[in-house]
């Protein structure tokens, strides 16, 4: 079996819908989606796994690409809802990367028929309490039903208002807005911004001399 953990999506601590909403990123003018293949997600799904056992005790184990190819088309589906549902809630104004036709009642639907994961409440020993998930199928399907679980909440709660699009130049990633002063998803799409400001500026004054 040959695991790798090596993502080429963007992984920036956020929620993990919005993780998996950011698996499709824009390089060179072309936009690539880092679950495009079986491998691709089990790399993916191996980079995340440590935060489905923080959050939910889900005991993902370093997956190939067989073994991610059922969560693989998983999870693209419901990326596609959430984009489309984070597109409605945010007002984004960018072109839809995934799933352009998705209506908002299939995108709800995909989301609910995937957030079957429960929490249950755990206590062992001296160690404290602590709440695991548990849900029907095997343990990639919880992996995804918890990510959909996770969803509901993140539009329900209170993230929902500091939801954002990242609006910096060739960039299709989401954040949670966390600080006030927080405007793009890295500083590297700040950075990005500064820089396209700085070359209009530079070269509106040098059209008016």
């Amino acid at each position: 079996m040959t695991t790798d953990s090596t993502t080429s999506a963007v992984l920036l601590g956020e929620p993990l819908p919005i993780e998996l909403m950011n698996t499709v990123s824009i390089a060179r003018g072309q936009i690539q989606d880092a679950l495009d293949t079986d491998a691709g997600a089990a790399s993916w799904l191996n980079a995340v796994a440590h935060r489905f056992q923080t959050e939910g005790g889900i005991p993902l184990e370093p997956l190939d690409a067989d073994q991610a190819r059922p969560a693989a088309a998983h999870l693209r589906q419901l990326r596609s809802a959430l984009r489309h549902l984070a597109t409605e809630a945010t007002g984004d104004p960018r072109p839809a990367a995934t799933a352009p036709t998705l209506t908002r009642a299939e995108a709800v639907a995909a989301v609910n028929n995937r957030s079957q994961a429960w929490p249950q409440l755990s206590w062992p020993g001296d160690t404290g309490p602590t709440r695991t998930y548990h849900g029907p199928g095997t343990v990639q399907d919880l992996a995804v039903q918890f990510i959909a679980h996770q969803a509901v909440e993140l539009f329900t709660g209170s993230d929902h208002e500091r939801l954002r699009p990242c609006l910096a130049p060739n960039c299709l990633l989401f954040f949670v807005k966390n600080h006030p002063r927080r405007e793009w998803c890295s500083p590297v799409c700040g950075n990005r911004v500064r820089v396209a400001r700085h070359y209009r500026r530079h070269h509106t004054s040098e059209g008016r001399s």
